[in-house]
């Protein structure tokens, strides 16, 4: 390869999030999931890699994985990178992570090149054809996504399938925690100059999260329609707003292949108390535990806590597992029996606080969407005789201004990671539904069907106003609820 083109690669290189790729020094403590579990979703999945949907036709080259807050997304997606891996189908995987110290992993601005990278990697033609690519465009580096794609991935692409003898690509792209991605700030958002002087312009309005995340849902939209575009990609996500809208079929049911949804397709149950059987097991032995620990029956209750989630069982087990001054007896005790809480030092639920309260904190009023979310919980749990209470419209009556506005669907939208609305199709199908409107979906109202299922019993201690107070869930047993809100007749 030329010096020029050696140095070019060497800027592509100083352009990556090393971090976010599958197998990085950072993911070392990444979720992945426990042998023998979750292998149905994997299958699907690898086999949709591998073959599609059997269209033969202008195929569907990015499929939607997603379930609510802590239903295994990224240990699916990174297992199955492992396997793809293995099976040399693995053209590049992009982990995105709020929590990262690595902007290149919070934000988009390494996105694109962290991609074309790897697959430049993924095949020496490809390789090369983007080494090209750089020394033609030194610039690329500062232009936008939709810029960088054309010119790092698909202008190569289209390079070697000109070619007679080019290779025959196939593989996948896969990214996790799209959701998780936040906004990078153009504009000063100041209504001062540069000298200390009133501006003569309005400051313009941050970009948001959700604005950079469409920025990205587009660029691949836009790859994956172009016929030299090999690769599938998957999308991992929580069921944002944003995703909801872009992937719906409603809208234009062409370009994307059928959603995954790991909460209505999978019942996890049984991959949960493999889990948890074996990591019991190996707690047993460490602590040269009686073989009668754990019998079946706490077991079957842990799983019912679990309520498909399993971030709940990986807390309990790391709880369980990180040398308290507590026996393992003890601490199982306090995760089962909520009042037994006051007898350890820490809290069980910890990473589950964090988790939930960084969800609730995307709602436009955190504090007021939790008084939604706990009269809801109130109105169903203390009056289940009074079905006409929980109509979807005196509902809203009784927590909205105005019964009409879509003040619901401002507040709680942000959350169907923790809420979890079906859609109109089931509503004839469920015998707990909305049937009045209660929440709107971006400017088409919707006769949403279905009951809203929480995750947890209950979210918050707050404060009341301005901010969030401290999550308490270690004061409840985290399983799942049912609100029922019931069809008008």
């Amino acid at each position: 390869m030329p010096k020029r083109q050696l140095i070019r690669c060497t800027e592509l290189e100083a352009r990556v999030a090393v971090g976010a790729i599958h197998d990085s020094a950072e993911r070392c403590d990444a979720p992945k999931c426990q042998p023998e579990t979750r292998v149905a979703v994997q299958d699907d999945l690898y086999d949709w890699i591998l073959d599609g949907d059997g269209e033969s036709e202008r195929p569907k080259k990015i499929k939607w994985v997603t379930g609510p807050a802590g239903s295994g997304k990224t240990a699916i997606m990174g297992s199955l990178s492992e396997r793809c891996k293995g099976g040399g189908v693995l053209a590049a995987t992009f982990f995105f992570a709020y929590w990262s110290a690595s902007t290149g992993r919070r934000r988009k601005t390494a996105f694109v090149t962290t991609i074309a990278h790897q697959l430049a990697r993924y095949h020496p033609d490809l390789g090369e054809e983007i080494s090209k690519a750089i020394n033609t465009n030194s610039d690329i580096f500062d232009k936008n996504l939709h810029m960088q794609m054309r010119v790092l991935v698909l202008g190569p692409l289209q390079e070697i399938g000109r070619r007679p003898d080019g290779p025959g690509l196939q593989g996948a792209i896969i990214i996790d925690g799209l959701d998780e991605c936040e906004a990078v700030q153009y504009h000063d958002t100041a209504t001062t100059n540069s000298r200390g002087s009133e501006s003569n312009y309005p400051p313009q309005p941050p970009r948001t999260n959700e604005q950079d995340q469409l920025e990205i849902l587009q660029v691949l939209q836009m790859a994956s329609s172009n016929s030299s575009f090999p690769f599938r990609i998957l999308i991992a996500s929580r069921p944002e707003r944003v995703f909801r809208e872009f992937f719906d079929p409603e809208i234009d049911p062409s370009p994307f292949a059928r959603k995954l949804d790991l909460h209505e397709a999978y019942n996890a149950d049984a991959d949960i108390t493999l889990f948890l059987e074996v990591q019991l097991r190996r707690i047993r032995r460490r602590y040269n535990l009686p073989p009668s620990w754990a019998p079946p029956e706490i077991i079957q209750a842990l799983v019912a806590n679990a309520s498909r989630q399993f971030i709940y069982a990986a807390t309990v087990i790391r709880f369980l597992d990180t040398g308290h001054r507590e026996p393992p007896e003890a601490l199982l005790e306090a995760v089962l029996n909520m009042n037994a809480f006051g007898k350890i030092s820490s809290n069980p639920l910890e990473q589950l606080d964090t988790l939930y309260a960084h969800i609730l904190e995307s709602s436009p009023d955190p504090p007021l969407s939790v008084r939604w979310i706990r009269t809801i919980n109130a109105v169903n749990r203390s009056l289940p005789g009074l079905a006409t209470l929980g109509l979807a419209s005196n509902i809203n009556m009784l927590l909205q201004k105005d019964p009409k506005s879509s003040e619901a669907e401002h507040l709680l939208g942000p959350l169907h990671s923790l809420i979890r609305i079906p859609p109109p199709a089931t509503r004839r199908r469920l015998s707990m539904n909305f049937t009045t409107n209660p929440y709107s979906t971006s400017s088409r109202n919707l006769a949403v069907a279905g009951s809203c299922i929480f995750t947890r019993r209950n979210f918050i201690s707050s404060s009341g106003t301005g901010s969030i107070g401290r999550v308490k869930v270690s004061s409840f047993l985290p399983r799942a609820l049912s609100l029922p809100i019931t069809a008008e007749s």
